[in-house]
């Protein structure tokens, strides 16, 4: 398991890069501010508030077996949010 840090970098990333693709994908079909685009950014932003607050949580028994939960969540919620993008029209 990496470090916390690269654990906190590795959300930031997924989910802004998944943020930035409903914004190229917004410019692309001339559809700024849709309310699909924003559902999406707005997911992504809740999972990402959840994510960070289940990290910094310290009444946990097994450390490692919870940060380890929390990276395969970030990879399924990540799934879920590129299928979302792949379906917008």
């Amino acid at each position: 398991m990496a470090s916390i840090r690269d654990l906190k970098k590795d959300i930031n990333y997924v989910l802004g890069d998944i943020i930035e693709a409903v914004y190229i994908w917004e410019i692309a079909s001339n559809k700024p501010n849709s309310e699909e685009g924003d559902a999406i950014i707005n997911e992504a932003v809740d999972s990402f508030d959840e994510l960070i607050t289940k990290i910094n949580d310290k009444s946990v028994e097994d450390r490692k077996a919870h940060l380890k939960a929390v990276n395969k969540e970030l990879e399924a919620k990540a799934n879920s949010l590129v299928e979302k993008i792949n379906k917008l029209s």
